[in-house]
């Protein structure tokens, strides 16, 4: 598959470009698999699992880890103390644990020559439309430079009313960000099954899931191994919002021997989720239907045929003017001076800013403004042409 739809946050290096078959590959880790299922972090297992995914960055891959832990990490490294069972007793495991937890990841990923990037999230991150757009440049950015993105919930400052809640729903919105290809959901089960296998001998693995309906939802249980937040039916959940968005999603077992590397062989491990449709359709169907255009950006000759005959994105040199008033990431009309209807896109550049910066080169615009949000004004994996 070619990855010509991850590049909106300005251009691949060479050697990414160059591989087509370059994936993003988002790899959600929950405490269960971290831990091998003791109070403690399991080093062993996590380095035979950095290995995996520094093997698939020397294949051209990226990698992006959503990892959980942080509680178990702060638990262990103030060794065990007891309690209350409030909130606050978790915020503070997790603000001790956090950092613990991104060493180990850093120390880790060093051992191959790679270096991290922590991100913490709430869901406040990523409802506000600005705020979403930061992250999504920021992941962007460290995936563009070689760093590897280390994802978690921000549970030292996260309330009941900004968490997202679990790192399954967590990395499903995390993998929307990049424009990831597949979403690999590791745990304590070797995925999903027709009937809890602990309970049922009869109970198999569900291969295939084409659907997600009521009778899927009712076999996914509860958290099993009281560790994480995250029990099947929270992977169902993400499951699904990933695959609205093009991406395929794969549940299997972390501790699998070549887990990761086997899925993006292709090989036929835990359940399967196909995606709907590919990431880029499903953002130009946005592009389409979603909310009405806020404004109109018009654009010269030359930038009018870059656009609907050459597949470019939209830069500021070619725009001669801005009507209306609309923020960046929000949708605008695009016009040719004659008054045709171009095409519609997702603006990088709020209106005013739009304004400052018509007419002028790339390189310009950071001199213009006093920062930037990257070369083009309106990329083109953001634009449909009308």
């Amino acid at each position: 598959m070619a990855d010509h739809h991850k590049t909106h946050a300005g251009e691949q290096s060479a050697h990414q470009t160059a591989n087509v078959a370059s994936q993003t590959i988002v790899v959600k880790l929950g405490t269960s698999v971290l831990t091998g299922g003791t109070l403690k972090l399991d080093r062993a297992h996590m380095v035979e699992l950095v290995r995996q995914c520094a093997h698939l960055r020397q294949q051209g891959h990226q990698v992006i880890i959503v990892t959980s832990g942080a509680i178990a990490a702060g638990r262990e490294h103030l060794g065990y103390p007891e309690l209350p069972k409030t909130m606050a007793s978790k915020q503070l495991l997790a603000a001790v644990g956090q950092s613990r937890l991104i060493q180990e990841w850093e120390q880790l990923f060093s051992i191959y020559g790679l270096h991290v990037g922590q991100m913490l999230l709430t869901r406040a991150d990523l409802n506000d439309r600005e705020r979403y757009l930061n992250a999504r440049d920021m992941l962007l950015a460290l995936l563009e430079h070689g760093i590897i993105p280390v994802v978690n919930e921000n549970d030292a400052v996260a309330t009941t009313e900004i968490k997202v809640g679990d790192n399954d729903n967590l990395s499903a919105l995390v993998g929307i960000l990049a424009g990831a290809d597949k979403l690999l959901l590791l745990t304590d089960q070797p995925g999903l099954f027709t009937a809890d296998p602990r309970s049922n001998p009869d109970a198999e693995l569900i291969r295939e899931v084409h659907t997600i309906d009521e009778t899927l939802r009712k076999l996914a249980g509860g958290s099993v191994g009281g560790l994480g937040t995250g029990g099947m039916a929270t992977k169902l959940q993400a499951a699904d919002v990933a695959r609205r968005a093009g991406i395929e999603v794969i549940i299997a077992a972390g501790s699998r021997p070549e887990v990761v590397a086997g899925i993006v062989k292709g090989e036929q491990v835990g359940t399967r989720f196909l995606p709907l449709e590919s990431p880029l359709e499903s953002r130009k169907r946005w592009i389409l239907a979603g909310p009405p255009p806020a404004g109109d950006i018009i654009v010269d000759a030359g930038a009018a045929t870059a656009v609907t005959q050459r597949g470019s994105s939209l830069l500021a040199k070619g725009i001669t003017a801005v009507k209306g008033e609309f923020e960046r990431g929000e949708v605008a009309r695009i016009y040719s001076t004659d008054g045709i209807l171009l095409a519609r896109g997702i603006s990088r550049y709020s209106s005013q800013d739009m304004s400052k910066i018509a007419g002028k080169h790339s390189q310009d615009i950071h001199k213009v403004l006093g920062y930037e949000y990257g070369p083009v004004a309106v990329h083109r994996d953001d634009l449909v042409l009308i």
